[in-house]
């Protein structure tokens, strides 16, 4: 029969709490979260500002 490695409940509770812990706070989640909704804003942004642009050099609309 093998053989079974038995290990401290401090040591199991340490591997268990270790595997829960949150990689990343709260608040580092929200603070990517926003740097990335600013991003698209910008992206967003810099496409429209490109869009006027063609329609201001081309005021009646023909291709």
């Amino acid at each position: 029969m093998a053989e079974i490695a038995k290990l401290s409940v401090g040591k199991v509770l340490d591997k268990l709490r270790s595997a829960d812990a949150p990689k990343s706070s709260k608040i580092t989640q929200l603070d990517e979260k926003i740097k990335t909704v600013d991003e698209e804003m910008q992206r967003l942004r810099a496409a429209r500002l490109r869009l006027k642009r063609g329609q201001r050099a081309d005021p009646t609309g023909r291709d």
